[in-house]
């Protein structure tokens, strides 16, 4: 599926779509060059997921967890890390949270932690907006796909 974003409103809006439809347990992997929307998506993610209070990029940080009335979301940005230096992170744990999704920036460094059914989606700079590419890789993926509006 393509989108053509044309705002960070409507970037945000796509989150917050993608957001009410996860289930915990769901992969949202977040591909795209710097500046691209991947923490303005994940920003609407969080609060279609029902979290309240700020959403920034966790860069330093790798990884900040969003508590919501529904659904926590563990927000990662692997930018920092080269391939197989996952290894601290404790993905296994996040990956099995039965309240969380995850919601990853810059994913490729942990390439062979995420698990086959997840959603995968690219940002790409398309003045005056952006494009979107959403990819489901498997059942539970594909149906956050078909609840898109």
């Amino acid at each position: 599926m393509r989108l053509k974003l044309a705002s960070e409103k409507e970037t945000i809006a796509l989150g917050v779509r993608i957001g009410k439809a996860l289930k915990p347990g769901a992969v949202v992997l977040l591909h795209g060059e710097l500046g691209a929307g991947k923490t303005t998506f994940a920003r609407g993610l969080a609060r279609g997921a029902g979290c309240r209070g700020r959403v920034s990029s966790p860069t330093f940080a790798l990884a900040h967890l969003y508590r919501g009335k529904r659904l926590d979301v563990h927000h990662l940005d692997l930018y920092r890390l080269k391939a197989g230096e996952d290894g601290e992170l404790g993905l296994d744990e996040l990956l099995a949270d039965p309240r969380g999704a995850v919601v990853v920036e810059w994913p490729d460094a942990a390439r062979s932690s995420w698990p086959k059914d997840r959603l995968e989606l690219t940002l790409a700079h398309a003045p005056p907006g952006r494009t979107a590419a959403l990819k489901a890789t498997g059942p539970a993926s594909r149906k956050i796909l078909e609840s898109l509006p």
